[in-house]
């Protein structure tokens, strides 16, 4: 395998890195935030920037995973990594849906948590990848918030309606084993193999006829397009609506203090 640099802003490929192997036609594409690999908009443009330059090459399928002990623990509202807009500049949400948009077929390998956006994150993939220590959680009622990054479509689609309510709702924590009797994850095996499994399945999927793949991609897939954009739209609005609440304020410091939440209900 390859490193190919990331264009064209340098303080953005330190974030991001892009491995190539030309043989088996696939590409690695790496978050590198660790250890928890909180996202913000540079990161998801990044991302987005780079699954798009990959299918316009000979590479078929794409490995997503990150450096360090998480695979992403969602946005961190308490600094700059929790930035979802910017003066200016589009929506985190813009970014995301890119992620849907693009062709290839997507494996993301799970390490350790997966956490609000982190979960997002991994459920645009087509597959995921997890191990017994992996932890999952759409944890939006926690924060007293309402969850984004299409998990209103992508969760239901995956588990099923009453598995999704059930782990928005309560906002808990399940780890790899659930996740795989569930359906969140579609590979369970030990944590030191969680990213070469997700290269074998990314390795199988590009054996087959690229054409035809993406052909059928686009018909499974192609209406979740749609589907995602529709609800980041009402996402990102009842956001914003509880963002200004007493609950969420309650929310962000009970997290940033260790401590449960009490909310009030305002």
């Amino acid at each position: 395998m390859t490193e190919q640099s990331a264009p064209p802003v340098e303080a953005l490929d330190r974030d991001v890195a892009v491995t190539i192997d030309d043989d088996a036609h696939i590409a690695i594409v790496e978050v590198r935030r660790g250890p928890h690999n909180f996202f913000d908009l540079d990161v998801l443009t990044r991302l987005a920037e780079a699954t798009e330059e990959l299918a316009q090459g000979d590479t078929r399928a794409v490995v997503l995973c990150a450096e360090g002990k998480n695979f992403c623990a969602g946005a961190d509202f308490s600094g700059r990594d929790g930035e979802l807009r910017r003066e200016g500049a589009p929506h985190i949400y813009d970014m995301a849906i890119r992620l849907f948009e693009q062709p290839l077929p997507i494996v993301a390998a799970v390490q350790g948590a997966a956490i609000g956006g982190g979960l997002g994150l991994a459920m645009a993939a087509d597959f995921r990848v997890a191990g017994p220590s992996s932890k999952l959680a759409a944890n939006f009622s926690l924060l007293g918030f309402h969850q984004g990054f299409a998990l209103s479509v992508t969760l239901p689609l995956v588990v099923g309606h009453q598995a999704a309510l059930d782990l928005l709702y309560t906002g808990r924590r399940i780890d790899g084993e659930t996740a795989h009797r569930i359906g969140l994850c579609d590979d369970l095996v030990a944590d030191s193999e969680i990213r070469q499994r997700a290269i074998d399945r990314a390795t199988d999927i590009a054996a087959a006829a690229p054409l035809a793949t993406r052909s059928i991609r686009q018909t499974m897939r192609g209406p979740l397009v749609e589907e995602a954009r529709a609800a980041m739209v009402h996402e990102r609005a009842e956001q914003e609506r509880l963002q200004q609440t007493a609950d969420f304020a309650e929310g962000i410091a009970a997290v940033g203090a260790r401590r449960p939440a009490t909310f009030v209900g305002r």
